[in-house]
């Protein structure tokens, strides 16, 4: 019996010693508000996967000088396992004063070690903040900024091989890359963009056969290339104030099928991956949304002949959009996506904050698809994706006109309907080589004076234009229209703005092309006489209270 109490007790010894924090610096010199504050946390454990949070975990438990509590988990960054390891922590605080922080080390969910308290300050910015949902029009920084996303989809960098038929050759150049097109987006007006992560981008759990030179081959729990490039678009980002909506996608998941859905080591994985991604980079501000899928009724009927039962999607997202909200302190957007198949229940899935849909060949319908779905749900809800055509075993040069023409105009319907994000065009490789990134100066120009005149309200106005398209928004005092000549000839006809309002105005003419404004003569309250449009052209006119 002494030798079992004394063997007990040389265990537990053995233990504390194997299990302990022994040192947290500050790596961050002057802490800034909505700014990186990185931290090494020096520690000793066992374990067999560092990464998986059921063998060892560790979490910043911060008080903030407000006194609100947040916790924040840690990433391991080297170190063997029962000797001296390396962990960090990005944090971004979110208030300015005094901070307090604890780290808490636990292995198979029991708790084994807790630092001293550290303390830091951080210093006021200039800068916004996280963007949070504000209401169906906007989203709204931390700072009470409205906020409304306009861009495209950038989901990728070029691959080594391309599977179009028609622009292999353009889709494979090493041009189209973060490092070219991020700042072209923002130099052009836009400041939202939407990538994928997947086997060939940003493939941090992918081991080997990337389909992308970009990336070494490694046999790391987390490929250290993928994490590096992922650390590089997310600087560039800050950098540009562009802001992302992260498709987070299955990861190289070895379950398929419903049981990726419902096995419980695939959803154990999964969130171990949700936890470490919040961990590297959830403190950036660039991070508008996740996303947790990309068109997942593809995946629902990825065998049409076996669907996966649609309440075993709705169940994950539930499950999964919980646990990225409870291990979140940003409390960044969440979001999913569908193709064009509704999934029961998902629009509903309470912690998913904004519901989406991709939308292609139907550009003309794509404001009746946002309120319908607004209206139905009581949700903010985005077009992720849109195009003339979606097809790409066809040559799009073949109707690059029309491809050109639905461009312009699916980033116009966006701005004049209730979505806090306009609808994301795809085939970004085809547009930029066709020099379509300059239409995002007109579209930008015209949202920033939404916003500035409103504040980040917004209101629907009945417009009439004979037989051209009409679309009227009312911010604060001044009321913008959009006009589009869908037809094939010129159309003379009367603007009608259908508002009783008793004041005088003072009109504008802009037009998207040449972001150029002229001045125009109205007759009554609003009335523009005799407005002369051009085949498939579009002007959008600002009226000004006097």
């Amino acid at each position: 019996m002494k030798k079992i109490a004394v063997s007990i007790i040389l265990l537990m010894f053995i233990c504390s010693v194997h299990a302990q924090i022994k040192q947290v610096s500050v790596l961050t010199k002057k802490p800034v508000q909505y700014a990186k504050v990185e931290m090494s946390i020096r520690l000793v454990e066992t374990w067999e996967n560092p990464y998986l949070q059921e063998d060892a975990a560790l979490d910043m438990l911060i008080v903030a000088p407000s006194g609100k509590k947040l916790t924040l988990p840690c990433y391991y960054e080297s170190g063997e396992s029962g000797s001296e390891s390396t962990w960090k922590v990005r944090f971004a605080p979110q208030e300015t004063g005094a901070y307090r922080c604890s780290f808490i080390l636990t292995k198979s969910g029991k708790e084994i070690s807790v630092s001293k308290s550290v303390t830091f300050k951080a210093a006021k910015s200039e800068r916004d903040g996280f963007l949070h949902t504000k209401d169906y029009w906007a989203l709204q920084f931390d700072s009470g900024k409205p906020f409304r996303g306009i861009g495209e989809n950038i989901c990728w960098e070029s691959r080594t091989t391309d599977d179009s038929r028609f622009f292999k050759e353009l889709h494979e150049q090493p041009k189209y890359n973060y490092d070219y097109l991020l700042p072209l987006l923002a130099n052009s007006g836009g400041n939202f963009f939407r990538t994928w992560m997947c086997s060939w981008n940003l493939p941090i759990d992918r081991k080997r056969n990337f389909n992308n030179g970009r990336y070494a081959p490694s046999d790391e729990y987390y490929n250290p290339s993928a994490v590096k490039r992922f650390d590089q678009m997310i600087n560039l980002c800050d950098s540009l104030q562009l802001y992302v909506m992260l498709t987070l996608g299955q990861g190289d998941s070895q379950v398929g099928g419903a049981a990726f859905f419902t096995d419980e080591g695939a959803i154990a994985k999964y969130k171990n991956r949700l936890r470490f991604i919040v961990a590297r980079w959830g403190y950036s501000t660039s991070i508008a949304m996740w996303e947790f899928f990309n068109e997942v009724d593809n995946v629902q009927f990825r065998n049409a002949n076996n669907p996966i039962d649609g309440k075993l999607i709705v169940q994950w997202h539930d499950e999964m959009s919980t646990y990225l909200k409870q291990i979140d302190p940003y409390e960044h957007i969440v979001t999913t996506s569908i193709s064009h198949r509704d999934i029961e229940g998902l629009n509903s899935v309470p912690d998913i904050d904004i519901n989406q849909k991709h939308i292609y060949r139907n550009t003309a319908g794509m404001r009746q698809q946002i309120m319908k779905y607004v209206n139905e749900f009581s949700k903010p809800y985005i077009i992720g994706e849109f195009s003339f055509e979606w097809d790409w075993s066809k040559n799009f040069n073949d109707f690059a006109e029309d491809m050109d023409i639905d461009f312009k105009r699916g980033l116009w319907y966006g701005m004049f309907a209730p979505t806090p994000v306009l609808p994301m065009s795809w085939w970004w490789e085809f547009f930029e080589n066709r020099g379509l990134m300059t239409c995002f100066k007109g579209v930008r120009e015209i949202n920033d004076k939404m916003l500035a005149a409103g504040k980040g309200s917004f209101e629907i106005i009945p417009v009439e234009a004979g037989n051209m398209e009409a679309y009227g928004v009312q911010c604060g005092k001044t009321i913008f229209v959009y006009l589009f000549n869908n037809k094939r000839e010129p159309l003379i006809t009367d603007l009608v703005i259908k508002v009783a309002t008793g004041k005088s105005y003072q009109g504008q003419i802009f037009d998207p092309s040449t972001c150029k404004y002229q001045d125009v003569t109205l007759y009554g309250d609003i009335l523009v006489k005799d407005v002369k449009m051009g085949a498939k052209n579009e002007i959008v006119y600002i009226f000004t209270q006097k």
